[in-house]
């Protein structure tokens, strides 16, 4: 069983995930590529909620495959353009986060391959046999 890690002494994280995760011997682990906001279509909406709502939808796909799902998600990657971006990716991510929250990191960056992607997502999961 996975477990949190959010020892006291240290600030309580600011929102849904936890400072570390414990995850036992045997776990399988998959981890993803950066997803973006694109559809398979090759629609790129303008907006960040809608484009990392695609990025949401396309790892519980690619967690699917690998026959997991977001309970077993133990690291997430985000990766927005702007600072104002952050409430409305935040908003998305935490529909899909579940307990124990997995670790996450955020980080601001210039751009990304294609000047119309405003947020790019990876996950790392495990699951116990």
């Amino acid at each position: 069983m996975k477990k949190s890690i959010n020892p006291a002494g240290v600030r309580k994280p600011f929102g849904n995930y936890s400072h570390g995760l414990y995850v036992p011997p045997g776990a399988g682990l998959l981890v993803t590529s950066g997803q973006l906001g694109i559809g398979a279509d090759d629609v790129i909406p303008r907006s960040v909620s809608a484009q990392a709502e695609l990025c949401f939808e396309a790892i519980g796909k690619i967690l699917a495959e690998a026959d997991m799902g977001f309970e077993d998600v133990i690291r997430i990657n985000g990766y927005v353009t702007t600072r104002e971006d952050f409430p409305a990716y935040m908003d998305v991510r935490d529909r899909f986060v579940t307990d124990p929250k997995p670790v996450s990191t955020l980080l601001i960056v210039s751009g990304f391959t294609r000047a119309e992607f405003l947020v790019e997502v990876e996950v790392t999961a495990a699951k116990l046999p």
